[in-house]
């Protein structure tokens, strides 16, 4: 297993769809070790591939202490009830959170780490950590989802970043997604 660096806003690998794992086998089973270890070296409570720049359509997750590591291979979300509106971060994106409206229920179809179909429901912080992640999978990031006000006012953040200016940012509760 290796702890690997993960690809920071603007890094264009974060807005390209990744593509469908054909076999499941054990690089890709390497992969969910590493993006596991690197995930909770962070911390987070889930990753994408594409964070790492692997353009594969793996996830990984644990939105709870207590929850078993999950990983969803080719997932695709079926079902979506509700929404609720709450901060959100991105280990992607560090140091800012926003506001976004997700699902409050999903259903997920998935492989699992053996290549077995899985469904698993899912809702409250764990669909929200699933659609943050899917989103990345398609090239997609949580600041898309932002009210108009705020993407902007993220954008101006991260143009300053990029400039040096190190101290520019909200003062809003942040998120390990």
């Amino acid at each position: 297993m290796a702890i690997l660096p993960i690809r920071i806003y603007p890094d264009p690998v974060l807005r390209e769809p990744a593509a469908p794992v054909m076999t499941v086998d054990d690089s890709v089973r390497k992969l969910i070790a590493d993006m596991t270890e690197t995930m909770r070296d962070a911390p987070g409570v889930g990753l994408a591939a594409p964070q790492i720049g692997v353009q594969r359509r793996v996830l990984v997750y644990q939105a709870f202490e207590d929850d078993p590591l999950r990983a969803l291979i080719n997932p695709e979300i079926t079902k979506s009830e509700g929404e609720i509106i709450e901060n959100e971060g991105c280990l992607s994106i560090p140091g800012l959170a926003y506001p976004v409206a997700r699902a409050e229920r999903i259903v997920v179809k998935a492989l699992d780490e053996f290549g077995e179909p899985i469904e698993r429901e899912a809702e409250d912080f764990e669909a929200r950590v699933i659609q943050h992640e899917v989103d990345h999978l398609n090239g997609i990031l949580y600041i898309d989802r932002v009210e108009p006000e705020l993407r902007r006012e993220a954008k101006r953040i991260l143009r300053e970043r990029a400039l040096g200016n190190v101290t520019a940012g909200p003062a809003r509760a942040q998120s390990r997604l």
